[in-house]
């Protein structure tokens, strides 16, 4: 059996072409029968669905992963993962290196490709805490992304919920419905906009 495994840190991310889509497509193209995907961060964040892969894959099965840093958190996790793996007979097969070998040089080029994974994701870290202690220092900062609806729109929102429902509301003002409800919850009895 072919397995995939694809990730990714958020739910809408699109990074260097790597969203699930392209990532499960990849891994459709590249005979992958069934696939399991995880919206976590790599390094901090629970993949349920890779540990129920690792709990399925037997001798005999292939695991296909796109890039080393969507399979591993950094390079002792990589390493510990895929000489798990190919203790139990898994053929392991990431995209854009090959299938990996179980040789001396295999495990050499694999334990370096690895390191390379996880230095280049501790200087996307640095990078990113570095923009944010520059942007900290600027007037008017705020920390955490910007809101999508003004207080004028969520209040005209929760108005429409008195004559309309939730999903109408959210079809007329492109709201979420969990949004919706949040904004009833804040502003008690809705006031009429004019």
């Amino acid at each position: 059996m072919i397995y995939g495994y694809a990730r990714v840190s958020t739910p809408g991310q699109i990074k260097d072409g790597y969203s699930l889509e392209v990532q499960e497509k990849l891994l459709c193209d590249n005979g992958a029968s069934e696939i399991f995907s995880d919206v976590f961060s790599g390094k901090g964040g629970d993949r349920p669905r890779l540990n129920a892969l690792l709990d399925k894959l037997a001798e005999g099965d292939t695991l296909i992963v796109t890039k080393l840093d969507r399979f591993a958190r950094s390079a002792i996790d990589g390493m510990r993962l895929v000489d798990g793996l190919m203790g139990r007979g898994v053929t392991v097969n990431i995209l854009n290196l090959g299938i990996l070998s179980d040789s001396t040089t295999g495990k050499l080029i694999r334990n370096i490709f690895f390191a390379f994974a996880e230095f280049e994701r501790d200087l996307i870290i640095e990078r990113t805490q570095a923009g944010k202690a520059i942007a900290r220092t600027k007037a008017g900062f705020k920390e955490g992304r910007p809101k999508k609806f003004t207080p004028e729109q969520l209040r005209h929102a929760v108005f429409l919920l008195e004559t309309h429902t939730y999903k109408e509301v959210e079809a007329m003002m492109k709201i979420s419905k969990s949004t919706l409800q949040r904004a009833k919850r804040s502003t008690g009895k809705p006031l009429k906009i004019t």
